[in-house]
């Protein structure tokens, strides 16, 4: 029975410090057979797998309770464990006592490794071989695991020991591991190669194909192979966006958001090809129809095209291609002979009367040519041939009416696409949105689409094969050329044709749908990031006709203090406008919102003639319209209720309009994305892929501006990054029961919310430490104790509660204990050491972050010395150090959605009859296409700007992105072009961004 506690001593001991990994590599370097044996284990992918179970770790120190004795060490392992996670990411407590805990841990462990190789030494070589299968592997997994988690987020705060560990890190690198490790390690803290961008490409994928993964995503993306390998590892380690975007920016060479969102999404693409073409492997295997040639020919595939071509023979229930029956004839030999040695080919001797498909001559020929046809679709040089020469030559797209009767289609329909009834493009100047459509048109049925392929590249393809290519290796009688001609030919008509079309619209397809996306997620995150109105009351407006139009008063907080519902469409305004007005005058409201819905431009006609008569006198009345997509839905949904109980859906509606301009994000967060109407064809692209952008784009949103813990909604926190439904629901429930969080380590006391989640929602979450102060006041008065006791009070009854018989939780209880005044910056726990030290420099306190002193401060300092040797000093990355001095100089309610464009207040209407071409406008962007900007110009629809008429010139610095900078919300100045009254278009032309 002893023996069991002594065994669970030694594994814990083992898996303490991060350091032993290098111990761990002088151990397997020491035998070059343990050393085959764990490449060749490697590549199977059990390691990813084993390092992201925690439970390994946990699970040690379980064990270990039947023995009493015992039970002081193993707890002692078991601290050592947590202290090694700490240092993965960034000790946040005192970081000398931390230091020297890990030294001591550290010098015990090489001890424990010295010993250990002493006796494997002088043991036999059979009983340590299974000493390590059995006890080492898994040291193996957990030591990968430590390494790689404090390598593949280099913390800004522990960049200062990989001086320290440079030499053991170059000694590992001799070692029998992928060299791609080292992109993410200390020694490129800056994020720069420090190697040849070829070795970045040494990345271990879950199933190996052909082609090197970081290669091809770099030649997709067009980003640095280095970059890509980071961007890999980075969310291999299950980094969100949000995170990476702001405190990894070394790492990624400072690419913004969506630039990290197509790669992702690239990224998911090739995996999702080779775990196909693994599938499919499995399945050809299992049939016993697997050769040499299939398999390279599948391992080579890089989309889902090539995969489908390659494979489509061999699918169950198909009967097989005109090569495949061929082949079951026998004729393959033969077809191989005309190429090889033609001279040696007799085709009379196939000939078998009673077979059918061998009973002529031309049977025979016939059989011969579609195997050399599926020789020839197959062959990657021949298919590369191709496509290069197709880069070169006029490829096009042609679009025409389909034939089709008037029953089938209606009429209204067939005229939205009149501009493709007769189209014609070429692939590489069509545009996004002019895909989109064509595709739609096809789906319906209304249009045919070709791609059409000029003859000069068969003619050209045809040339090269048979000089080059599939050229005879001897001379071949003219029979014999004859049918090497038609395969030839056969081959680009029936196989190689199709499949280039195939690829082209394929390519064109997930063009335009991914630009879709982004465009929809760039419109979404100018809406949501619309400058909030604080501190206003607000009278919010859902118009109608027969059933009224509800109203809704909101405070300055958002609680619902009234509603009501008018007809003002129903003869009965002049009545109504009394009630309006007292309204108005009881809550001390001079804001109207309007949703832009039925009856919006008679609501509007009617409030622009109230305040015109200055009726509402002595309030001064503005009103403006916003955008009510998705609030009928919401109003019905189980958030709404649970938020609004016993409302009714229709006044939930006018409660949704008014929040969204008081504060826009916290209110468009409870949509669902796509129906907040901002998109593009949003109906015909992958809703998959539509909805993981614009949740991304949510998290990003909300992630960037940052939540108050202590008083944000659980529909607000579960889009933080790294947070989710159950993580924001424990993180309530928690502070329901425990009272407001005190800073930031109370978090790591949530249920579920664990060392990773930690790390990826902590930088975005902010702890109002005015509202602390005044808690802590509050517990003083009362206890009539000090301060520090008073806030202990509250924490102090939570840790007791949670895991009293860890020492990890004993150790958190002594930082939980009180406020961190960093806690209400965008500065990451991992950077509170730094941002000390920074301020030691600087000669600033805590109390002074956000106030002018600080500012002055941190001025002065960096004109003095600058911003690059100070990050030397510190031992930081300048991003990180950029990120440290912006949270001490940001003020305490600082919100960066100040830089965007409020909401357009109005006080009289404007009629499509009073516009006249050359009429100069402001308005606000309603929408942005791939084709277009929609303003709206109030007056009841809204003008188009042809894109080619939006041009850098035209735009700030700020707003000169990709996307040409113009998203919802923002206000403009244009000129009137043209007005088609009776199809109610107007289009106009941009003048300047306002």
């Amino acid at each position: 029975m002893s023996s069991l506690p002594r065994k669970a001593k030694v594994k814990v001991q083992t898996a303490v410090p991060i350091d032993e990994f290098s111990s761990f590599s002088e151990l397997s370097s020491a035998s070059e057979e343990d050393d085959k044996e764990d490449s060749a284990w490697e590549p199977q992918k059990k390691v990813p797998r084993n390092a992201k179970q925690p439970v390994c770790k946990e699970s040690k120190p379980k064990r270990v309770p039947r023995g009493k004795k015992n039970t002081l060490k193993i707890s002692d392992g078991s601290e050592g464990v947590v202290v090694k996670e700490l240092n993965s990411s960034v000790l946040i407590a005192d970081v000398d006592l931390e230091d020297r805990k890990n030294k001591l841990d550290t010098g015990q462990t090489l001890k424990t490794a010295k010993t250990k190789r002493k006796n494997s030494a002088q043991s036999p070589s059979a009983p340590r071989t299974k000493k390590l299968k059995v006890g080492e592997e898994t040291n193996k997994a957990s030591n990968f695991k430590s390494e790689s988690n404090s390598t593949e987020t280099p913390s800004t705060s522990t960049l200062w020991e990989g001086a320290c560990k440079k030499k053991e890190d170059e000694d590992d690198c001799t070692s029998d591991q992928s060299p791609l490790k080292k992109i993410k390690t200390e020694s490129c803290p800056q994020g720069q190669p420090v190697r040849i961008p070829a070795n970045a490409s040494n990345v271990v994928e879950e199933a190996e194909m052909n082609w090197d993964i970081v290669q091809v995503l770099s030649e997709r993306t067009n980003i640095e192979p280095w970059v890509c390998g980071n961007i890999i590892r980075l969310f291999n380690d299950d980094n969100t966006i949000p995170f990476i975007v702001r405190y990894r920016k070394e790492l990624i060479n400072n690419l913004d958001a969506d630039y990290l969102r197509e790669v992702q999404q690239t990224l998911e693409e090739l995996r999702a090809v080779a775990k196909k073409v693994r599938g499919t492997i499995q399945k050809i295997k299992k049939e016993g129809k697997m050769s040499e040639c299939l398999l390279r020919a599948l391992l080579n595939c890089k989309t889902f095209e090539e995969l489908e071509h390659v494979s489509a023979p061999y699918k169950t229930g198909s009967k097989g291609t005109k090569a495949q029956r061929a082949r079951q004839l026998g004729l393959e030999e033969a077809a191989r002979t005309l190429l090889e040695n033609p001279g040696m080919l007799n085709l009379l001797s196939y000939i078998q009367p009673s077979v059918k498909g061998l009973s002529t001559l031309q049977d025979i020929e016939t059989g011969v040519q579609h195997i050399l046809a599926d020789m020839i679709a197959k062959d990657r040089e021949t298919l590369d041939f191709i496509r290069k020469l197709c880069q070169n030559r006029y490829i096009s797209i042609q679009s025409s009416l389909a034939k089709v009767s008037s029953k089938k289609v209606n009429e209204k329909d067939v005229g939205k696409f009149h501009l493709y009834q007769n189209f014609s493009c070429n692939i590489r100047n069509i545009q996004h949105h002019q895909i989109l459509a064509i595709n739609r048109g096809e789906n319906l049925k209304i249009l045919t689409v070709k791609v059409n392929i000029p003859d000069g590249v068969k003619n050209e393809f045809c040339r090269w094969c048979i000089q080059n290519r599939w050229r005879p290796r001897r001379f071949a009688r003219p029979e014999l050329m004859k049918i090497l001609h038609n395969s030839i030919d056969d081959s680009f008509k029936r196989l190689i044709y199709p499949l280039l079309c195939r690829e082209f619209r394929a390519k064109l397809t997930s063009d335009a749908e991914k630009e879709s996306v982004m465009m929809f997620g760039r419109n979404l995150r100018q809406l949501l990031l619309t400058n909030p109105v604080p501190g206003r009351t607000l009278m919010g407006v859902d118009p109608g006709y027969r059933h009224g139009c509800k109203l809704a008063i909101i405070s300055p907080t958002s609680q619902i203090l009234h509603t009501d519902v008018v007809y003002l469409h129903c003869g009965q305004g002049f009545q109504e406008a009394e009630k309006i007005k007292r309204l108005l005058l009881n809550f001390n409201c001079s804001t109207v919102v309007i949703g832009n819905g039925t009856a919006c431009r008679e609501t509007e006609a009617y409030f622009a003639d109230l305040i015109m008569k200055n009726y509402f006198a002595p309030l001064d009345v503005v009103y403006c319209i916003v955008s009510e997509a998705g609030a009928s839905i919401y109003s019905v949904s189980p958030e709404a209720n649970k938020e609004m109980p016993g409302l009714d859906p229709n006044l939930r509606s006018a409660v949704s309009i008014a929040r969204r301009v008081q504060d826009p994000l916290a209110e468009l967060v409870k949509i669902e994305p796509k129906h907040i109407g901002v998109g593009m064809y949003q109906h015909d692209v992958s809703q998959t892929l539509l909805k993981a952008t614009l949740d991304s784009v949510v998290e990003e949103c909300v992630s960037f501006v940052g939540v108050d813990i202590n008083i944000c909604s659980e529909v607000l926190l579960r889009h933080i990054a790294g947070l989710n439904a159950n993580r924001a629901k424990n993180i309530i429930e928690w502070r329901e029961k425990n009272g407001p969080f005190i800073n930031r380590e109370q978090l790591k006391k949530v249920k579920g919310l664990g060392p990773k989640s930690f790390q990826q929602c902590a930088g975005f979450i902010r702890i109002n430490q005015d509202y602390i102060r005044k808690l802590c006041s509050q517990h003083t008065e009362s206890a009539g104790s000090s301060q520090r006791a008073a806030v202990t009070s509250p924490a102090g009854v939570e840790v007791t509660s949670e895991k009293p018989g860890k020492k990890k939780s004993k150790t958190a209880a002594n930082v939980v204990l009180k406020p961190d005044p960093l806690d209400q910056t965008c500065i990451h726990p991992e950077s509170y050491n730094i941002a000390m030290r920074f301020l030691s420099f600087i000669g600033g306190t805590l109390c002074e972050i956000g106030k002018p002193e600080m500012q002055q401060k941190i001025k002065s300092f960096l004109e003095k010395e600058g911003i690059e040797k100070l990050a030397e000093r510190l031992q930081t990355t300048v991003p990180s150090l950029q990120i440290i001095i912006d949270g001490l100089s940001q003020p305490e309610s600082f919100d960066f959605r100040t830089d965007f464009s409020q909401p357009d207040f109005k006080r009289s209407i404007v009629c499509l009859q009073d516009l006249q071409v050359g009429t100069i406008l402001t308005g606000k962007v309603e929408n942005a296409t791939l084709f277009g900007i929609f303003v709206d110009i109030g007056v009841g629809i809204t003008g188009l700007i042809p894109i080619r008429n939006v041009t850098e010139a035209k735009l700030s610095k700020t707003k000169r992105r990709r996307s040409l900078g113009l998203g919802p919300g923002e206000r403009v100045e244009v000129q009137v072009l043209n007005i088609d009254v009776p199809r109610s278009r107007i289009t106009l032309d941009l003048i300047r961004v306002l």
